[in-house]
């Protein structure tokens, strides 16, 4: 899995149009777009957070049985140094 962040602009007509470095893979890929505010609000709350997007974002994944498991393999992945 790679993760890159584009930061743009939504126009009225709704397209998006991005490109995408050379190091990303070719072939049938999963795009997930989260939609967030460039400069979110420092002031944020645990209860901001258990009714954001992102919590359950993975509930009703048919491919995750295991979402917390999910998550701490990406935790895991992430903080892994380089060899």
């Amino acid at each position: 899995m790679k993760t890159i962040t584009v930061t743009t602009e939504i126009h009225a007509d709704r397209e998006l149009h991005i490109s995408l470095p050379d190091d990303v893979p070719l072939g049938q890929v999963e795009i997930v777009v989260v939609i967030s505010p460039v400069n979110p609000s420092p002031n944020r709350t645990l209860g901001d957070l258990l009714t954001s997007e992102f919590f359950g974002m993975w509930h009703d994944r048919e491919d995750i049985p295991d979402s917390s498991a999910f998550a701490q393999q990406l935790r895991r992945e992430a903080w892994r140094r380089p060899e």
